[in-house]
């Protein structure tokens, strides 16, 4: 009875593994899907970026490490290195007490263009598993995850050395391999509903 139990745990986990591969953010394999509405309502999903990069860049404006690197302009500088036309920016706020109107308010105190996604339910920022904010994901024209973690190696403000996304944008664009794939991200934890 034991090896009956055996073989159909086995035969559930082998038939249920690409499934739960799907669900989840892991460099080298296809980036979760995804639809979310903007600031402005506007619908975006992943599928409408394909054959160009996009970064993910999970933010909650009341974190201390978000705010830092937008005083510090780190993001606007690493987003502006890019060509708008193969390079996409999406800031998605998974913070469960923010709304559209918090993150609207936001982006017309900085200033910058680029749509904030709002994630309130958490459903996008857990298949990322998105932990901290900021925490970027870059993923390639075929979809595929590239690179997650932080966006560089500067945790305690003091000059960063390497810029991870730059560096991993870069890569994906020259058609090289991404030197450092995956990053300890650092910063404030998602504030996620539950």
């Amino acid at each position: 009875m034991k090896q009956l139990f055996k073989a159909v745990a086995l035969t559930v986990a082998f038939v249920g593994a690409p499934v739960l591969a799907a669900d989840t953010a892991e460099v080298g394999k296809p980036a979760p899907a995804f639809t979310l509405k903007d600031e402005a309502g506007k619908t975006h999903s992943l599928a409408d970026y394909k054959g160009k990069v996009v970064v993910l860049e999970w933010a909650n404006s009341e974190c201390p490490f978000v705010k830092r690197h937008y005083e510090a302009k780190t993001m606007q500088t690493t987003q502006k290195g890019f060509d708008a036309k193969k390079v996409v920016w999406l800031t998605v706020d998974s913070t469960a007490s923010h709304d559209a109107k918090f993150a609207a308010d936001w982006k017309k105190k900085e200033g910058f263009t680029q749509p904030v996604l709002v994630d309130t339910d958490g459903k996008v920022g857990k298949s990322y598993a998105a932990k901290t904010t900021p925490h970027m994901y870059v993923i390639d024209g075929q979809g595929v995850v590239r690179y997650a973690g932080a966006i560089d190696d500067d945790p305690r403000g003091k000059g960063a050395k390497t810029n991870y996304v730059k560096t991993a944008v870069d890569a994906v664009l020259n058609g090289q391999q991404v030197p450092t794939a995956t990053s300890e991200p650092y910063g404030c934890s998602v504030k996620y509903k539950s």
